[in-house]
C-alpha cells in the first residue's frame, strides 16, 4: 500500500543520528543523503527524513504516528532503547503488552527529537 513515508525534521544531523540508531536494532543500514533528505530502504519501503523543501519550519503532525514492525519482543524493546539514547522521548504508556481486538500487541511509543510519534509494535502470535 504504501512506497514510502517521510518525516520533516528541523536539524538533519541529529535526526539521522537518531534515526541511523533506531532504525538499526531492525537491521536497516545507515540513512542514504541525498540533498536535504536521508533515505532508509528496506525490502518492504523506504522511510526518509527530510527538511521542508518549502523553507517553512518542520513540525509534527497531531494525531499521526508512524509504526514500525518489530520481529520480537526483545527487537522492540532494543528499538525504544535506542530511541531514548538518541535523543527520543518515551511517550503513551511504556513499552509493553496491549490485548485489544485483534489480538495482543507489544507497544513501544516514542517521540524523535522533533516530536514525531513514532512505534515499535509487534504482533504476538496467537
Amino acid at each position: 500500500m504504501f512506497s514510502h513515508i517521510m518525516l520533516g525534521v528541523s536539524d538533519l544531523a541529529r535526526s539521522q543520528k537518531f534515526y541511523d540508531a533506531l532504525l538499526g536494532t531492525l537491521g536497516i543500514g545507515p540513512g542514504v543523503a541525498n540533498k536535504n533528505r536521508f533515505f532508509y530502504r528496506s525490502p518492504s519501503g523506504t522511510f526518509a527524513i527530510s527538511t521542508p523543501i518549502n523553507g517553512e519550519p518542520a513540525s509534527h503532525g497531531n494525531g499521526s504516528t508512524v509504526g514500525f514492525a518489530m520481529q520480537s519482543v526483545e527487537q522492540c524493546d532494543a528499538f525504544h532503547a535506542a530511541g531514548i539514547a538518541h535523543g527520543g522521548t518515551s511517550c503513551e504508556e511504556p513499552p509493553g503488552l496491549r490485548e485489544g481486538p485483534t489480538g495482543s500487541l507489544y507497544l513501544a511509543y516514542l517521540r524523535d527529537p522533533d516530536g514525531n510519534k513514532i512505534c515499535g509494535l509487534y504482533r504476538v502470535p496467537r
